[in-house]
């Protein structure tokens, strides 16, 4: 097993973690990573109970990206952002509906979602990216025990081996992986007409629904069997062939791609850092304020709240607003919850 390290070198620009996690190729998985992280009984149950996914899709999501970036591309400030990050769990816990008590920062939960971020650069450089090699992998493998030190969590989970952790991720899809309620909102998942917008909500939901679909359909060929088979998705070999003829056409596309437009906002800072561009103390790219939790749940502990005060910012908060109004549902709080 890897042993607990309090303080570690973080990233840089040689490393392929940069490389890969700020391609903005790897949005094509947010079916997969959002679903197999809520198979995992513990992560799920928290998103059932705290979260407001459903009310606020496109928010929830574009904000979140920004702190769970910069634990890769912050350089010397990424163990303070992965405090942060940190910090945001530290009230999300409580008792799940089979009666098991959860924690976020429990270390097995805790490192289950990292390793599917570590998953995720593994499957888009796979499918969409030209591939690795099995030198590159192990180096990817080592590099996210460095990025999983900046979070200051206990590295008891972790795998010691690029082939450990293959036997680990493995037995939990098989083992431990469930079909619980938050994974099937994933899969279900709309995104809410806001008011403004003068259509018909089920014409406004038919314009969504390919691009959903296509993410799902992603997911199942990215599903481990053992998941593919839990979720009760059907993949044919003529589906892997479409995958990577597909995942191919992509790779084609983005060769002329610049990294200002290829990499996250954040990435795209970084690397600007790297090599003198801008000065190395340089403020952190922040998500636009518009991208913030609604009003009423800026106290809580658990949500990253960008700032910014910019007339695109004022709309955007309008428009967020809209947004949330327009959800399904709020998030569904249990009565039975850890004190």
């Amino acid at each position: 097993m890897a042993q607990r390290t309090s303080a570690s070198d973080p990233l840089g620009p040689d490393s392929l973690t940069w490389k890969y996690f700020g391609d903005v190729r790897t949005g094509m998985l947010g079916v997969w990573i959002g679903a197999i992280q809520n198979m995992y009984p513990a992560l799920g149950a928290g998103v059932e109970d705290h979260s407001i996914l459903l009310q606020e899709p496109l928010q929830r999501v574009a904000r979140s990206v920004y702190p769970i970036m910069g634990v890769v591309y912050d350089g010397e400030r990424a163990a303070q952002t992965g405090a942060q990050i940190k910090g945001y769990h530290t009230t999300i816990k409580g008792v799940d509906a089979s009666g098991r008590r959860y924690h976020a920062l429990d270390p097995d939960t805790f490192y289950w979602a990292h390793a599917t971020f570590f998953m995720l650069i593994i499957k888009t450089a796979e499918y969409f990216c030209g591939g690795l090699t099995d030198a590159e992998r192990r180096q990817l493998f080592d590099e996210h025990v460095q990025w999983y030190r900046m979070y200051g969590m206990s590295m008891r989970p972790v795998p010691g081996s690029w082939e450990e952790f293959c036997e680990y991720w493995d037995r939990t899809c098989r083992e431990d992986l469930e079909i619980n309620r938050a994974t099937r909102d994933i899969f279900s998942i709309r995104i809410p007409k806001p008011r403004f917008v003068l259509m018909p909500t089920p014409l406004w939901d038919q314009m969504f629904k390919p691009m959903v679909g296509a993410q799902r359909w992603i997911a199942a060929g990215l599903f481990d069997p053992a998941v593919r088979e839990k979720a009760g998705m059907r993949w044919t070999p003529g589906d892997e062939v479409l995958l990577r003829l597909f995942g191919k056409l992509v790779e084609l596309a983005f060769v002329a791609v610049p990294d200002e437009i290829r990499l996250h906002p954040r990435a795209v800072a970084a690397y600007r850092r790297a090599d003198g561009t801008i000065p190395p103390d340089s403020p952190l790219v922040e998500a636009p304020a518009f991208m913030g939790p609604p009003r009423e749940r800026r106290g809580l502990p658990m949500h990253y709240v960008p700032h910014g005060k910019t007339l695109l910012d004022r709309a955007g908060a309008l428009v967020h607003t809209t947004f949330a109004l327009a959800a399904l549902r709020p998030a569904r709080p249990r009565a039975r919850t850890a004190a």
